[in-house]
């Protein structure tokens, strides 16, 4: 009851005003933060699929922030403010935000989204490959049309985060994990918990405190000068792009075991074709 009477931040503190949820909206919405409603988790905290009985059912995805990780309270505060006033087809819509106590006088903080019936691109990619049964819900084996398609929906995305918000985005984290796709197979990218503003678009230093010290991202699909202590910047989505591109196309995980003594995911690909094209793609890559 006590969590009852405290509803969720979410209106003009955060700029999200669609849903008043509490805590305990939230606890009914996924049977107790049932594992059977667990469908991810990250860095930060897990992600469960609810179902909201306001008004008629509809579906969730909430992420629960982990409290206890370190910057888990920033990256409430990051995704917050980048998705308040972002509005476009290829991101994935922010319903609302609870920062709210649960039943025990605990700190309590997530993020409420529209739920993406196919998964995420991870998923669609690797599902079958690492052995895993793949889910009823999942679309089969990605053919060439759908990745090109989802290819164009993450360049779009990107293109107005970078030029055509109220100011430039920097994503900071473009992986297959955080492109989401709804039940048309358009793609979505989400998790914006290490977004960055940037002054503009020809000022890389970020808006807030980029604690540069910290790796941005996930390794793989980081670039490298951001583990040198380099700025932030577009370029560096524009590089996490790239890698992600080469997965699509290859079904290599820039991580992969294959890739050791020399050898990623730059030089597999450029193996792999005739010379006429490792000439071209040297030269793009590497210069």
């Amino acid at each position: 009851r006590k969590a009852r009477e405290l509803k969720s931040t979410s209106g003009s503190s955060l700029g999200v005003s669609l849903l008043k949820l509490s805590y305990g909206d939230l606890l009914k919405a996924t049977d107790g933060f049932s594992a059977s409603n667990l469908i991810g988790f990250g860095s930060f905290g897990s992600v469960y699929k609810g179902v909201l009985n306001q008004h008629e059912e509809r579906n969730v995805a909430m992420k629960v922030l982990n409290l206890q990780t370190s910057r888990a309270s920033k990256s409430f505060i990051s995704e917050c403010e980048a998705l308040k006033s972002i509005r476009h087809r290829n991101l994935v819509k922010l319903l609302t935000a609870c920062s709210s106590i649960d039943f025990q006088g605990n700190d309590f903080k997530a993020l409420v989204y529209e739920f993406m019936v196919n998964g995420s691109l991870d998923e669609s990619l690797h599902i079958s490959a690492q052995g895993v049964d793949r889910p009823a819900n999942l679309p089969k084996n990605l053919n060439l049309t759908q990745r090109v398609n989802i290819a164009i929906d993450v360049a779009c995305a990107l293109d107005y985060l970078h030029n055509h918000s109220h100011m430039p985005i920097v994503h900071c984290d473009i992986k297959p994990n955080n492109i989401l796709l709804d039940s048309d197979m358009t793609a979505c990218v989400g998790d914006f918990g290490l977004a960055r503003y940037l002054r503009d678009a020809s000022c890389p230093s970020p808006l807030h405190d980029s604690s540069s010290n910290v790796i941005k991202g996930t390794i793989g699909y980081t670039p490298p000068e951001y583990g040198m202590g380099g700025e932030l910047s577009t370029y560096g989505d524009v590089y996490s792009y790239g890698i992600l591109l080469l997965e699509m196309l290859t079904g290599k995980m820039p991580t992969d075991d294959m890739f050791k003594g020399g050898m990623d995911l730059h030089n597999f690909v450029i193996t792999a074709l005739p010379d006429m094209w490792k000439k071209y793609m040297i030269h793009y890559l590497f210069k």
